[in-house]
């Protein structure tokens, strides 16, 4: 289904949430507009969720609200984050890659670098301490799961001895004052030569020479999960947590009923933090201990990778 020209997308069984797809990509101009529409047609949806951009923190709208947050970097020149925005370890490990062969740079998405993607996407089925669900896809889906925002999409690699071994989706919103990090990926076996550094590094250059301020890269936190080794990750490359306004606007009775009792929110969130985090633990010694890539590296890489789409 689609609405002002974007696609919707329809979460849960009991409690139905619509969303924009691409949500941080793209953005509803009218949401007023947006919201009558979806109460005269379509299919059910009992409650409609948006977010506002990272240049817009304040509240804008009336509807129900709670705080969300993005994990954004503030860009104005590439010399300017690599001198002031990291820290000695990273800015080390950015170099290093380089030192040890590793080149980055933006790349055409032709056949090649499908077949590199896919090559990253069946070298583990765990990564981050649980299954990859990428993980066995065939070239032709990794080709179309990676073809969407075309026209605004720029597409990074990081090669080593003239293979793929790492890579990065990045994509901007209508008026480029923000990009993401929709795919950002590297080989396990090629940790030591800090290729996620050098993507993150060309990334903010390639934001840089089109004047996009703003880098983001999923969420700092995540609910009740506050830190983990991921958003360390983050800051220690100069991403900040900047929260934003999230909109829950009730379309239905179901809808009305279910935002009050915070049915809207996902079924992790009714864990207390301890439980959630022991969970975590668990599992990722479960897939590590199964996973053929075991041991200490492998757990650095659980820590260290990024999130996938």
């Amino acid at each position: 289904m689609e609405i002002c020209g974007k696609e919707l997308r329809i979460n849960g069984r009991i409690i139905r949430v619509g969303f924009i797809d691409g949500e941080g990509y793209q953005f509803l101009e009218d949401p007023e507009a947006a919201l009558e529409l979806l109460r005269k047609s379509g299919p059910r949806i009992d409650i409609f969720t948006f977010i506002q951009r990272l240049s817009e923190t304040t509240p804008k709208y009336k509807y129900p609200m709670e705080w969300d947050n993005m994990a954004a970097l503030p860009i104005s020149t590439f010399d300017e984050w690599m001198t002031k925005q990291i820290d000695f370890k990273v800015r080390n490990k950015t170099r290093k890659a380089s030192k040890m062969g590793v080149t980055v740079q933006e790349a055409p998405f032709d056949d090649a670098y499908v077949r590199g993607i896919h090559a990253i996407y069946n070298e583990s089925p765990v990564r981050q301490g649980k299954p990859f669900w990428h993980y066995g896809k065939d070239l032709e889906a990794v080709r179309k799961m990676n073809a969407t925002f075309m026209d605004r999409s720029i597409f990074i690699g990081a090669y080593f001895e003239n293979s793929l071994i790492g890579f990065v989706k990045l994509v901007f919103n209508e008026d480029r004052t923000q990009a993401g990090l929709m795919q950002i990926v590297s080989m396990m076996g090629h940790q030591d030569k800090a290729p996620t550094n050098a993507l993150i590094a060309q990334a903010v250059r390639s934001c840089a020479d089109r004047g996009i301020p703003y880098l983001w890269y999923a969420n700092m936190s995540y609910g009740k999960k506050q830190t983990d080794g991921l958003a360390d990750f983050k800051r220690h490359n100069g991403f900040q947590k900047i929260d934003l306004p999230r909109y829950f606007v009730p379309l239905t009775i179901r809808g009305r009923l279910g935002l009050r009792l915070g049915l809207h929110h996902g079924f992790n969130d009714w864990f207390p933090e301890p439980v959630a985090a022991t969970y975590r633990k668990l599992r990722k010694r479960w897939y590590a201990s199964r996973s053929p890539n075991r041991g200490t590296s492998q757990q650095k890489v659980l820590s260290d990778s990024a999130p996938h789409s």
